[in-house]
């Protein structure tokens, strides 16, 4: 039989959320950093609208989702791409600008997706420490080789939740050689937005991308759409390799409408951090200790691997699912995403049995 490439053969597939109650207990999953509420009810109508053109072909070249980002965001129409995802968008970048002669570098606890994206390009995938859980601009440059070609962040990060400040991004840049492809990937960006740091102008120095998604702040998830501003000579070879079609009609009318309804995504991103900020202060209480967050999920320190081990087997046997970060290095951690309050209530109410119980 035909054999896949070595490189291949060696990999994992990427791990997903595993969520299966058990028997009689109802699903609470906390898990995969889902928004809490559901999409703009303008995107329903004008996904709905397009429904009745669906024997057509989408528009390849995402021409007035591209547009409307651009006038919201006051950014160049022609440097942005549209993927299937922000993930989508990674997997391309690492295919292009990376493999076995072109090393990924992320920090330690970076998203999973990019050592996956360096693993399918056959790049050899390098990691820096980070502080606190917190991105650290100098061991990020002391981790850079001479092969190293990607460097990806994660800004604010996942699964950790932290952020480090614009200033410090000017930094890196600065401190990367000219041939290095800096990726910030602010797939939670709209809930930073507030702080006024927007990195989309550092794409213009013509070696950085930076990427969002609607998956998050706009409740999109399930329509499969991101986007990024990349250089006009980045963005050249990366339609190189893309998927014409990876964004349906529907995916687009609707990214579209979610867009233009500002008011509603910045409605989720603040209700969003208001139970942030309830659910921080009842860990607390609890006798937890979750990480600075600047996202839709709390990152929670359960003081060893082996009591996140067991908090974890916990919940799971309530039917409640948070994430375990074994795979990000983390494994004295479980992420939490902010969702309804009631699960969210649920999920602290069983975290508070455990920690009684366990002590």
């Amino acid at each position: 039989m035909t054999i896949p490439r070595p490189h291949i053969i060696s990999m994992a597939p990427y791990a997903l959320a595993e969520l299966s109650a058990p028997e009689g207990k109802p699903l609470i999953s906390l898990s995969q950093n889902e928004s809490l509420r559901p999409p703009s009810p303008k995107v329903v109508v004008a996904a709905a609208k397009v429904l009745e053109r669906g024997m057509l072909y989408p528009d390849p070249d995402w021409t007035a989702l591209r547009h409307t980002l651009a006038d919201r965001h006051g950014i160049e129409a022609g440097n942005i791409l549209c993927g299937s995802g922000s993930l989508d968008l990674i997997g391309c970048i690492a295919r292009v600008f990376a493999g076995p002669d072109r090393a990924v570098l992320a920090p330690a606890h970076a998203y999973p997706f990019f050592q996956t994206a360096a693993q399918m390009a056959d790049a050899r995938f390098d990691t820096a420490p980070e502080d606190a859980a917190t991105v650290s601009v100098d061991s990020m440059l002391d981790a850079v080789r001479a092969d190293t070609g990607i460097v990806f962040v994660a800004n604010p990060g996942n699964p950790t939740g932290t952020r480090i400040p614009k200033s410090e991004l000017i930094c890196l840049r600065a401190g990367l050689r000219p041939d290095i492809l800096l990726v910030i990937d602010e797939a939670y960006g709209e809930f930073a937005d507030h702080l006024d740091e927007r990195c989309f102008d550092l794409v213009q120095g013509g070696n950085t991308v930076v990427l969002r998604t609607f998956s998050k702040a706009y409740g999109m998830a399930g329509f499969r759409v991101g986007w990024g501003l990349f250089p006009s000579a980045i963005a050249t070879e990366l339609r190189k390799v893309m998927n014409p079609n990876a964004i349906t009609a529907v995916g687009q009318a609707a990214a579209r409408a979610a867009v233009e309804d500002d008011a509603y995504m910045r409605e989720t991103c603040a209700e969003t951090a208001n139970l942030r900020d309830w659910a921080t202060a009842e860990l607390h209480q609890i006798g937890l200790t979750p990480y600075p967050s600047f996202t839709n999920f709390l990152l929670i320190d359960m003081g060893s691997a082996a009591a996140a081990s067991q908090a974890d087997a916990a919940l799971r046997s309530e039917g409640i699912f948070l994430r375990p970060q074994s795979g990000a290095g983390l494994p004295h951690a479980l992420r939490m995403t902010i969702g309804p309050k009631p699960a969210m209530q649920a999920a602290l109410n069983a975290l508070r049995h455990w920690k009684e119980t366990a002590t």
